[in-house]
């Protein structure tokens, strides 16, 4: 009988280092050390807690649900169906039928079905902006897309339309692009909507397939506004393939709430598209968990509930901006011109610092980043900016 082995053959995968990044500072003794690195809103006293739409949401859940039983690889439709009027609009958010979902664990999983599903349809090369989410190049190298880089952010902390449009015009058939609909992780940089405006007219008339990353929803601008540049696209083009995260505007990061759209030229298309995302769902996860759409799902039909989770947003997005006016209007950050956070929107942003400098303001100060300088602007409160301020000075000046 042999003995060959083969599991020993496996490389060493290097750690996460956003993980090792959260054990570190919780082995920092330190009191006033500040955690800028994990990706979860944090309140004013840096607390992440669980909405209260969502607990008056379980609440009822627990009494009112009768099975555990099954749903099927395209979960909740109810959840499914109650989001799309929040992210499409419009007085038929389905356009007739040419949009359907699926409800997918978190936004990851919404990323992974789309881009499964435009590798099945044909699509080849995925052009995406640069930096970007790490996990987005990681799922298109383990799906086998090629990656098309192009520059995102530009120099002056607004978003770089000239790359956008210069790696469309030498797209086609065969390529999708994968935009960010708001709230940019990890530059906080988004595109205003007059460039929304040119983006979707290019779209319009290439053969190019939109895929839209809307992750971080009411947390910029509003829930209206965020999904200016996802419903400018799907308005000029045939067809386009959504990823949603509920994860950080229901505060839903553990429960894994997500879901992925499709539109196309017809409902048939559509119904078609939809059985291969089950499909493919069906040999990665085979259901989605299902406690968190659920709570979702009753949020938002109830009135009551759903007044009380936008407003539960609006505050989250008041302090969110509150936090950025400050950091924009510091002169003594040393090297470091923190204005254009100002300007930004959402809970990243990214700073032009060293590695060198990042693991001084760590070793030195007790600040916690990751290696590429993206901030959780979430993090800071209106009692140690000063501290963080002062700390940048320190190590750039």
């Amino acid at each position: 009988m042999g003995t060959a082995t083969m599991l020993d053959r496996l490389d060493q995968q290097p750690p996460d280092a956003l993980l090792a990044l959260i054990k570190l500072f919780d082995a920092d003794p330190r009191e006033d050390k500040i955690d800028l690195g994990v990706g979860v809103y944090r309140t004013a006293d840096g607390g992440t807690p669980v909405f209260a739409c969502i607990k008056a949401a379980e609440q009822k859940l627990v009494s009112e649900q009768d099975t555990k039983a099954y749903l099927g690889p395209e979960g909740d439709m109810g959840f499914v169906h109650a989001l799309m009027p929040h992210i499409f609009g419009g007085e038929d958010p389905s356009l007739g039928g040419r949009i359907d979902g699926m409800q997918t664990p978190g936004g990851t999983g919404a990323v992974r079905i789309a881009v499964a599903m435009a590798k099945k349809a044909g699509i080849k090369r995925i052009l995406m902006g640069t930096p970007s989410w790490p996990n987005h190049a990681q799922i298109l190298a383990d799906t086998g897309v090629e990656m098309v880089g192009f520059n995102h952010a530009a120099a002056d902390g607004s978003a770089d339309l000239a790359a956008l449009k210069d790696a469309l015009a030498n797209a086609g058939e065969g390529d999708a692009v994968l935009l960010h609909g708001c709230c940019h992780n990890p530059t906080g940089v988004d595109y205003t909507n007059a460039q929304w405006d040119e983006i979707a007219a290019i779209l319009g008339a290439s053969d190019v397939l939109p895929i839209i990353d809307l992750a971080y929803q009411g947390l910029g601008l509003g829930m209206e506004e965020d999904a200016y540049g996802t419903r400018k696209v799907l308005a000029a083009v045939p067809e386009a393939l959504i990823a949603y995260s509920c994860d950080k505007n229901f505060g839903l990061y553990r429960d894994r709430v997500g879901a992925c759209y499709v539109m196309t030229a017809s409902t048939a298309d559509t119904a078609k598209a939809m059985s291969n995302g089950c499909a493919l769902a069906r040999a990665n996860w085979s259901m989605p968990p299902d406690h968190g759409a659920s709570a979702v799902r009753m949020a938002l039909t109830d009135p009551a509930m759903t007044k009380q989770w936008t407003d539960e947003l609006d505050s989250m997005r008041a302090r969110i901006r509150q936090v950025r006016e400050k950091l924009a209007a510091s002169s003594n950050a040393g090297a470091v011109n923190l204005a254009p956070l100002g300007q930004q929107q959402g809970m990243f942003a990214m700073l032009p610092l060293s590695k060198e400098q990042i693991l001084s303001l760590r070793e030195d100060h007790g600040i916690y980043m990751a290696g590429s300088g993206r901030i959780n602007v979430a993090g800071l409160t209106m009692g140690n900016i000063d501290k963080f301020v002062n700390a940048l000075a320190a190590v750039s000046s």
